[in-house]
């Protein structure tokens, strides 16, 4: 009788040669893949993505940077810190904070960054706030929000609808609320 076992190879995430960690950040911890040699270079990523985006880009990027490749708070592997009122854990200074905090605990003092779509956003606080840190910057996928809203028209409104709720704040009525205003306001609903 003869008996074979076949083993199917584990797909590549894109992180092979790719250490997986856990790191303390102060207010948080993020879940970080870190890998290559050279000078350090933090990859962010978008929404609703997690640092498996750049499962493509890492391996590449590895032979001459030391890849830096974080979940942002609330995202994936990441802890998901509570909230107040005002939102401030999950702003945009709040995670550049943590990306400065990643680097230095990881015994880097400059480092190159690039974002993503809402890690791009994360990436410019970082700079703003860090010029001292942050060596280069490159943003990707990101339109000037003040730009898109004051060249925004119905059809434009209507194709990204969900975006009109971003600058409302945190007191913008939920849709179903939207919707039992509107009913009574002709007589339908009580």
């Amino acid at each position: 009788m003869n008996s074979r076992v076949s083993v199917s190879p584990t797909p590549s995430t894109g992180f092979d040669d790719f250490t997986l960690q856990q790191v303390d950040v102060g207010t948080t911890s993020l879940r970080v893949r870190i890998g290559g040699s050279g000078p350090p270079l933090v990859l962010l990523h978008g929404f609703p993505q997690t640092h498996l985006m750049w499962k493509s880009v890492a391996a590449d990027l590895a032979r001459d940077f030391t890849v830096i490749a974080p979940d942002l708070r609330g995202y994936g592997g990441s802890r998901h810190p509570g909230s107040g009122a005002d939102h401030a854990a999950y702003s945009k200074r709040a995670m550049a904070t943590d990306v400065v905090a990643l680097a230095r605990r990881l015994g880097f003092e400059r480092f190159g960054l690039v974002g993503h779509d809402r890690g791009a956003r994360v990436a410019y606080r970082a700079a703003l706030d860090h010029p001292e840190i942050v060596e280069r910057l490159c943003v990707l996928d990101i339109v000037p929000t003040s730009d898109m809203y004051a060249r925004m028209d119905a059809e434009m409104a209507l194709r990204i609808w969900n975006w009109t709720f971003l600058p409302s704040g945190h007191h913008c009525p939920n849709p179903g609320s939207m919707q039992i205003r509107k009913r009574s306001s002709r007589g339908s609903a009580p």
